[in-house]
């Protein structure tokens, strides 16, 4: 309900203006609590996810990947070991941070903020989680395409060596069909992960954050 459907509705009950205003900030305040718990819900299923996120990288890094590069001849390389140690570590920190920064706000309002105080503090520790969520899923992906095509690279140099086929005798038509067809599939796998992730994110936060902030404008107004 927007804030002008607000001031018509009260406006039939209320007699003069500020039982108008009290009656309208109790029903932002209202929502405003609404939207807080629903938050706070989604934390706890943020935190499951997270979870869920944990086993399937261990699963990953000590089943999936040992098998996979059993018959691999080439090492990985550690630069690339460190890019998936530190784009995971700040995936699971910034959401950590997120969680402590978000109680720590929550008890001090619940004592001394008021309810503008209360919204402005929540938006921006949401803002901040998604700016750091952002900055964490890009790392993740960025990781994801340089082992794909760090992977793609040394699996061709090790077949070509393996032949021993010079450089100059590849067929440029089939080198560049492979490469198309690497792409695509870095395209459409990193691609697609990235897009579920920020969908997921603003399912679970960015759309409750953008209702505060509407909350917040109709509550300036008021005051106005």
């Amino acid at each position: 309900m927007e804030l002008t459907d607000l001031k018509k509705t009260w406006g039939k009950m209320a007699s003069n203006r500020e039982l108008d205003e009290k009656q309208l900030k109790a029903m932002l305040s209202k929502r405003t609590k609404n939207v807080i718990e629903q938050i706070e819900r989604n934390i706890k299923i943020g935190f499951v996810i997270l979870f869920g996120l944990f086993l399937l990288i261990v699963f990953d890094d000590y089943i999936i990947s040992p098998a996979m590069l059993e018959n691999v001849s080439f090492p990985v390389p550690r630069w690339l070991m460190f890019l998936g140690v530190f784009s995971n570590t700040l995936l699971f920190t910034t959401f950590i941070y997120f969680v402590i920064k978000y109680y720590r706000v929550k008890r001090s309002c619940d004592v001394i903020c008021d309810l503008k105080d209360t919204l402005r503090k929540t938006i921006e520790t949401l803002s901040l989680y998604q700016r750091l969520f952002y900055l964490a899923l890009i790392s993740l992906t960025v990781t994801m395409a340089l082992g794909f095509i760090a992977g793609l690279y040394q699996e061709s140099v090790t077949e070509l060596q393996t032949q021993n086929i010079p450089f100059s005798e590849i067929q440029i038509d089939q080198l560049l069909l492979e490469i198309v067809i690497g792409l695509l599939f870095l395209i459409v796998a990193v691609g697609g992960i990235f897009v579920f992730l920020r969908w997921g994110f603003r399912r679970l936060y960015g759309n409750y954050c953008n209702k505060l902030k509407q909350t917040l404008k109709e509550l300036n107004e008021i005051d106005e």
